[in-house]
């Protein structure tokens, strides 16, 4: 796969006001300071194999993360392609480890079987109803529970689950996301761009808060940081 150089893939962490942003086979932690461009790096940017000794030997260390989600406590789900594993990402110390995989995402997640999400995954947030997930292929998405492991929702457009997308770069896709320790907030990149939204789990009210911006104009810490070269 080839990488953009821009934002691979992001989550939040358990760490108040702080996310992993992946970038190629690198990745930043950000205190991101919600909604004020008073975002600061924490640590990094670093190679993921040598940040989470965990990864180390596995694909994730060798060619970097497509996409996350942090669950509970200290863990998170990554992708690679049609790889994903379930992680301890053990914030602020060299204690990371690897709960489950890697192995194949039907595997994981024997409900994308057949669809889009069997070979990869663009991105993610954190629902704030229950343990349920928004994961984003292409023009795509889908509902998750990963307690229960069932889809929750059948495979929908983007458009039709989140209208404020209608008319912008992000109704075809975006290429990281993370919700934001603000409820009901969540963050969305997609090459140079991203957008700060607001969204109603299981409504259709959602919008952008300031329209779809330049990201290097509003996250100070991540100049000199993206692009990469690949």
């Amino acid at each position: 796969m080839t990488k953009s150089g821009y934002i691979d893939a992001t989550f939040r962490s358990s760490r108040n006001n702080e996310a992993y942003f992946f970038i190629n086979d690198k990745y930043v932690l950000l205190d991101y300071a919600p909604g004020t461009g008073n975002d600061k790096v924490v640590f990094g940017p670093t190679p993921v194999r040598n940040g989470f000794k965990s990864l180390a030997n596995t694909v994730f260390g060798t060619y970097g993360i497509d996409c996350a989600f942090d669950t509970d406590n200290n863990e998170a789900f990554i992708f690679y392609e049609n790889l994903c594993a379930l992680i301890d990402y053990a914030p602020h110390s060299d204690k990371d480890k690897i709960i489950s995989g890697p192995k194949k995402i039907a595997d994981m997640f024997p409900f994308f079987k057949g669809t889009v999400f069997e070979n990869g995954v663009n991105a993610a947030i954190r629902s704030t109803r229950g343990k349920e997930v928004y994961l984003f292929k292409g023009d795509k998405y889908a509902r998750i529970d990963y307690e229960t492991n069932r889809l929750v929702q059948n495979i929908k457009p983007i458009a039709d689950g989140f209208p404020c997308f209608r008319g912008t770069i992000f109704e075809y896709g975006t290429d990281a996301a993370f919700a934001s320790h603000k409820t009901n907030e969540a963050y969305f990149f997609k090459g140079e761009n991203y957008a700060r939204i607001t969204f109603t789990p299981g409504a259709t009210n959602d919008y952008i808060m300031g329209g779809v911006k330049k990201t290097l104009d509003y996250w100070p810490s991540l100049r000199g940081i993206i692009p990469q070269a690949n």
